[in-house]
């Protein structure tokens, strides 16, 4: 089997010396991509085009072929090419209504033919011998030589007959590592994992770093993400995933900032602890999901004074972007199934944040903060490459049990915030305790364990996860309360 593979437009129109790279780092992306799929295949650049061959007509090796040439960045489209002797033109003529009669009813096409070698033919001959025969077997189709809606392309090499089938679009952009290396600030929710597509796509190197505030089971579901996105988009450079530990900064925050200054000196404090890895990775910019206006802190004045706390570049690629639209796009490039199952997690950010943060109350309350500990979370990160945890992300994530129901002796640890619980009190007939979520790993030692404990907060996704955690540490008497 073969396939032609079209660079992307806007390599096409560079200067050559510009061409030609982008060119051979794609070649050379392929190359590593499609490696695993067969033993034979092999891929040629022809400086027009590039082109995929294997010696197998295996179908699952030519779904495979197509699949990850759909997905890898800096092409245009591709196609499949069918090649068979040149006989006559009857047979070339039962060759392309094979594949096109079909595809061709009730649209306009052009037939165009090229040539390399002597025939008893010209082009336009045999364009014009195809072209009747589609239009009888092709139901309400019609010729239309300037912009149709479909072009069948035949190549004739010498004796060989070469059909260019179904064009297939590629994701467009410039192949990895064209332009520079960025680090996306990966949360797991839809705006992250679409602005990491869009850099990849763009044709940047992207290492993911993660800012953990829910235990274990948060970050492997992160992680999850991560390797979706670097498996379909990016395997042909190895990617490093950086965990932060930022329970610590975020209980330094609540504990000691304004309720209102709480969500952009957060977002402040992510952004230090982001160039400080960059600068590890070596990326030349940190890429954040942000879109204006979508929450509290994102508008232009608290975008304004959030970059303003690190000296690196922040690109925000969906930064107009309405939040339908962003999860239409995590829904096309496949992490909307991952992502909406990550939580908005509780007490992160307060309940009545400001939207016009002035730069010197910021400065006032982040000095009450723990000067040292950002450096020490940092440099406690734990790194690892994509294809480390591929096994890890492939296992499935084993919830603890939940209930509704409540006895005497039942024990209900209400791990939202202060705010929260006031807003909504829980009123059970059972005893309630309050520990927040960020400071269950180590209150929760302290208590009785010879009691059970059932763990609540509004959505009860952080409760699962944060009883998964408690369980990987080996306290097995918590489950989570969700009431009907």
């Amino acid at each position: 089997m073969k396939f032609v593979v079209r660079l992307h437009a806007e390599i096409t129109i560079k200067s050559a010396s510009v061409r030609k790279r982008h060119g051979k780092v794609l070649t050379n992306n392929l190359r590593k991509i499609l490696a695993p799929i067969h033993p034979s295949i092999y891929v040629k650049w022809l400086w027009d085009r590039i082109e995929v061959a294997a010696d197998t007509d295996s179908n699952d090796a030519r779904d495979a072929i197509r699949e990850a040439l759909r997905h890898t960045p800096g092409i245009s489209w591709f196609a499949e090419v069918i090649e068979q002797p040149l006989t006559t033109f009857d047979d070339i003529a039962d060759l392309v209504g094979e594949h096109w009669n079909k595809r061709l009813q009730g649209k306009s096409f052009a037939v165009r033919v090229k040539r390399q070698g002597k025939h008893e033919f010209n082009s336009q001959q045999l364009e014009r011998y195809i072209g009747g025969y589609l239009l009888k077997h092709s139901e309400n189709s019609r010729v239309q030589l300037t912009r149709p809606d479909e072009e069948v392309q035949l190549q004739i090499t010498n004796q060989v007959v070469h059909l260019i089938g179904e064009r297939i679009d590629g994701l467009g952009g410039f192949p990895i590592p064209t332009q520079e290396t960025v680090l996306s600030l990966l949360s797991g929710g839809f705006d992250s994992g679409v602005a990491s597509y869009e850099f990849i796509r763009r044709g940047a190197r992207t290492h993911f770093c993660f800012f953990n505030l829910g235990g274990d089971a948060h970050e492997v579901a992160v992680r999850q993400i991560a390797y979706f996105l670097w498996k379909k988009y990016s395997s042909s450079h190895p990617i490093k995933f950086i965990s932060v530990d930022f329970a610590p900064i975020v209980d330094d925050i609540l504990t000691n900032v304004d309720n209102g200054q709480m969500g952009v000196v957060l977002k402040r404090q992510m952004l230090r602890a982001a160039a400080r890895v960059a600068h590890y990775v070596k990326a030349q910019a940190l890429v954040t999901g942000e879109a204006i206006g979508q929450v509290s802190s994102q508008t232009l004045s608290n975008l304004r004074i959030i970059d303003q706390a690190t000296p690196a570049l922040v690109l925000r690629p969906l930064i107009t972007k309405d939040k339908q639209e962003i999860v239409d796009e995590a829904k096309k490039i496949g992490t909307e199934p991952l992502a909406k199952s990550i939580p908005e997690y509780c007490g992160v950010i307060s309940n009545k944040p400001t939207v016009k943060a002035v730069p010197e109350v910021i400065e006032a309350e982040e000095s009450k903060l723990n000067q040292d500990l950002l450096e020490q979370v940092v440099r406690a990160s734990n790194v690892l490459s994509m294809q480390d945890i591929a096994e890890q992300t492939e296992n499935e994530l084993k919830m603890p049990d939940t209930t509704a129901e409540l006895n005497k002796q039942s024990v209900i640890i209400d791990i939202r915030n202060d705010d929260e619980i006031e807003a909504a009190p829980l009123n059970v007939n059972a005893e309630v305790i309050e520990i927040p979520f960020f400071k269950l790993a180590t209150k929760f030692p302290e208590l009785d364990q010879n009691r059970d404990y059932l763990l609540y907060c509004d959505q009860g996704i952080m409760s699962r996860m944060q009883a998964l955690l408690l369980h990987e540490n080996g306290f097995t008497n918590v489950s989570v309360y969700k009431p009907d």
